[in-house]
């Protein structure tokens, strides 16, 4: 059994889920900021973005970081600077995450104050980043 080969089924896998809670969170963003404070609308997305958050992008985050490590680790990838750029850009998706759950500790508190258009833009700060990282893993350009 090639063990190497599980562990990155595992992480395309969590990078996957990852992906898909980073770029729908934004767009349930896009929705209650037009919603009204206190509504039953309002309430609704509060749970969808808290299970969201806490049950898919936080553990599948986790799970791409520990198998990513592992990979590096067995498969020798230390010393590939294509690698190390693209551990820059995880970081900055790990921290977008971070602050989706600021953003989404606002909305619990009914204390949101940006726009429908601020999370618009928002929503494509992953897509950019997914691209990248993407783009270095596959060409490993360096």
């Amino acid at each position: 059994m090639d063990l190497y080969a599980w562990i990155k089924a595992l992480h395309v896998v969590a990078i996957i889920s990852w992906m898909a809670a980073l770029l729908y969170l934004p767009r349930l963003f896009v929705y209650h900021a037009a919603a009204t404070v206190g509504s039953e609308t309002s309430e609704t997305f509060k749970v969808m973005e808290r299970r969201l958050l806490n049950a898919i992008a936080k553990p599948a985050m986790t799970v791409a970081w520990i198998a990513g490590l592992i990979l590096v680790w067995q498969g020798g990838w230390g010393a590939s600077g294509w690698l190390h750029a693209k551990l820059l850009f995880v970081v900055a998706l790990s921290g977008f995450t971070g602050v989706l759950g600021r953003w989404t500790k606002d909305f619990a508190a009914d204390r949101n104050t940006r726009s429908q258009r601020f999370y618009r833009i928002a929503n494509e700060a992953p897509t950019v980043l997914m691209l990248v990282i993407v783009a270095l893993v596959i060409v490993k350009p360096f």
